[in-house]
């Protein structure tokens, strides 16, 4: 598990790489400088501990949204449907108040027993629970609320009914939406980050990650399966293609990681509902005076950034 230390470091590391200036000598010194700090503190993480964060991150007894919810906001409003054609509670939408001011959350919810992960479909959403999140963005941006999500999905989910509803039209429209809102929007992923699933809620100003989060275009054993036409192989496609908060933090998908307490979310989750609503505090603040058209543009370049290399 990596140290506040080399958490730091690598943060920093992060947003040299990401400065328009990284062609000049004192930036790129100070960035060889970090790298070197780095190495001395700690190899990359083995194939087995990042095999750990995706354990971790689906784990039965990880917090999910609404216990957070319940740790971290006042007067907390949950909204229903989509206007259309149906309740998805694979998606949690509502309003509440948080560190004094009022906010739109929208998160994933997976449920705790096989009767609530069936009703949440394993918090993996259809197209209406992608359109229930729009509504409250939109909402969001008529009353200037900030946008919280909280991301842990496995996927959106692939079935016939879904790609029949338009899922992958639905995703798309979202992340538009998302790049057009002139509030500031945080994420944070709590669990799993999965995919288009996890990307049409996350077009954030600042994207977060917990310690034993994983994010990816897709899961181990769906890439397994693709490589080596065996599931099994999972954890050397983890290995691979490296989901854990360390790497996604090192390649800028992500801008910071939250930390969890010893052992993990799941083994005390008043202390990582403090320690998540800490940092989601901290973002927010350094958003709150940004103009909406600036946070418009930032957000564009963000993301048309990644993946880029010079």
């Amino acid at each position: 598990m990596a140290t506040d230390a080399e958490l730091r470091l690598r943060e920093r590391l992060t947003r040299l790489r990401n400065l328009s200036l990284l062609g000049g000598t004192k930036v790129s010194g100070e960035l060889e400088k970090l790298q070197r700090q780095l190495a001395r503190i700690q190899a990359a993480p083995t194939g087995e501990e990042i095999w750990r964060s995706v354990e971790l991150a689906r784990h039965q007894d990880r917090p999910y949204t609404l216990d957070y919810v319940s740790r971290l906001f006042d007067d907390w409003v949950e909204l229903h449907g989509d206007r259309g054609r149906a309740d998805d509670h694979a998606l949690v939408i509502g309003l509440g108040r948080f560190d004094g001011r009022t906010v739109a959350l929208v998160g994933n919810q997976k449920g705790r027993d096989i009767k609530e992960r069936t009703d949440r479909n394993f918090g993996m959403a259809y197209p209406e629970g992608y359109r229930k999140a729009m509504r409250l963005m939109e909402l969001a941006e008529l009353h200037r609320f900030p946008l919280l999500s909280l991301v842990d999905i496995p996927g959106a989910y692939p079935g016939v009914a879904a790609e029949q509803h338009g899922q992958g039209g639905m995703i798309a429209r979202s992340q538009a939406l998302m790049a057009r809102l002139g509030i500031p929007i945080v994420t944070c992923v709590i669990g799993e980050g999965g995919s288009g699933g996890a990307i049409a809620t996350a077009l954030a100003d600042r994207v977060l990650m917990q310690e034993n989060a994983i994010y990816t275009v897709i899961s181990p054993e769906g890439c397994a399966a693709i490589l080596w036409r065996d599931a099994g192989e999972a954890k050397k496609a983890a290995a691979a293609f490296k989901p854990d908060a360390v790497h996604c933090l090192e390649l800028g998908v992500i801008d910071g990681i939250v930390p969890e307490p010893a052992g993990g979310a799941h083994t005390n989750h008043d202390a990582a509902a403090r320690l998540l609503g800490e940092s989601l505090q901290e973002a927010l603040d350094d958003l709150e005076s940004v103009s909406p058209e600036d946070l418009k543009r930032r957000r564009r370049a963000k993301f048309r950034s990644l993946g880029v290399y010079a």
